[in-house]
């Protein structure tokens, strides 16, 4: 019997240590293993006169495929070509359809459209296992030359505009990675994450000249006069997103006087169901040797200080952005929150002067909200096969260790019997 249980208590604790060593869960929502992904889940293929999209059923790479009456192109609805294939939907439509937009900058002619995902209801229930998705995309033809007709991938890098002045100066604005060295690959972001955005001037063979960031707004598109918006740069180079619970701010010192790096930690709109958002700003500059004023300024607030700061001149510059009045006629005094200083139709008449412009960045692409988790449909899967996994495991070794001690008492009991008295 002493043998028997001590074969027993190996096999059993040769058992454990495979439950409490588990391998990697690496299975789908459905419990199977999800198929390998051998391509991106939505691709494009730019044409002289149309663009094809191909998109993976399996758009979330959860193994669940999506259905193809959920999926459409541009904000027109355009709907996916019939096809017998089911583990793809295409889209075919020319450069002008389906409510795409053009976009002419110095050297390219873009077109931008997006696909959406809608999940409906099916089978009488009300629930929705999927999430609604928009994935953004662009084609982009060189103003000079032959358009290519080699297929490309979609362009997920947040496109950024680019004004050519009058005296052609060339202003821009983009995402860059947190290093600041390198523009960045990808227009996503989760809540609690910062992006990180630098505006440029290109001089060329004008003076020396320093560069503002003198109004900023968010929308949920790319026109600036959409509603909701969010006021990011105010009073002509206040970061007023940095006041309340933010710690958005100008980066100090400039690189050079020609760029200015700005924070801002991310958000979404509350009363948007989209998860897309667009930053305008209008820049301007000045000569390099001009000394920084009210009306010309970086200015950040800092909490620790409980005061605003400059980027560069005298702090008194920065002190109007408490009050709102930063103009040197006063005449801006009444405004309260800076709404009417962003120039709805003002500006517009403004981008054609020789020494500022109005620049917009964007799609970002926004994942923080609870229901935008399946978005990356393999990350969640796979962070919840895992905590699934390490429960069970810890549960199974829990019942592994009452076992041993009742098979040990057992063993214990058979071997040492207890002799009857005489």
């Amino acid at each position: 019997m002493g043998a028997s249980c001590q074969l027993i208590l190996s096999f059993l604790l040769w058992g454990g240590l495979e439950l409490c060593c588990p391998e990697p869960l690496r299975l789908s929502q459905g419990g199977t293993l999800p198929p390998p992904r051998s391509s991106l889940p939505v691709e494009v293929e730019c044409l002289e006169a149309k663009l094809v999209v191909t998109v993976s059923r399996d758009l979330f790479g959860t193994g669940k495929l999506v259905q193809p009456t959920d999926l459409s192109l541009g904000p027109t609805g355009c709907r996916p070509l019939v096809s017998k294939d089911t583990d793809t939907v295409m889209f075919e439509a020319a450069l002008h359809e389906c409510g795409s937009s053009l976009q002419v900058t110095e050297d390219a002619l873009v077109y931008s459209t997006f696909m959406l995902h809608d999940p409906r209801p099916v089978g009488g229930l009300s629930i929705l296992r999927t999430n609604r998705v928009e994935v953004p995309i662009q084609c982009r033809y060189p103003r000079q030359g032959n358009a290519s007709s080699h297929a490309v991938l979609p362009t997920w890098v947040p496109f950024s505009t680019t004004v050519s002045s009058e005296e052609r100066l060339i202003f821009s604005l983009r995402l860059m990675e947190e290093n600041w060295s390198t523009e960045k690959t990808s227009p996503t972001f989760h809540l609690g994450e910062v992006a990180h955005l630098q505006a440029e001037v290109r001089t060329g063979s004008h003076p020396p000249l320093q560069l503002f960031v003198d109004h900023c707004v968010a929308t949920p598109t790319p026109d600036q006069n959409s509603w909701p918006y969010h006021i990011l740069v105010d009073f002509h180079g206040c970061l007023v997103d940095g006041i309340s619970e933010s710690f958005s701010a100008f980066q100090a010192p400039r690189p050079q006087p020609e760029t200015l790096q700005f924070t801002v930690d991310v958000f979404h709109f509350a009363n948007s169901s989209g998860n897309m958002m667009y930053i305008t700003c209008h820049l301007k500059v000045t000569p390099a040797n001009q000394t920084p004023d009210q009306l010309n300024k970086a200015c950040s607030f800092n909490k620790t200080a409980n005061s605003w700061l400059p980027v560069e001149g005298t702090a008194d510059i920065c002190d109007c952005c408490n009050s709102g009045n930063c103009s040197i006629s006063g005449s801006s005094g009444s405004q309260t929150h800076g709404v009417s200083q962003w120039p709805k139709s003002a500006s517009r008449n403004r981008r054609h002067v020789r020494d500022e412009a109005d620049v917009t960045v964007g799609p970002l692409i926004f994942l923080g909200k609870s229901s935008d988790h399946a978005v990356e449909g393999w990350t969640s899967s796979a962070h919840t096969s895992v905590a699934l996994g390490l429960g069970l495991a810890t549960v199974a070794f829990l019942t592994l260790v009452a076992i041993i001690l009742g098979v040990s008492r057992k063993c214990h009991t058979v071997s040492h019997p207890v002799s009857p008295s005489q």
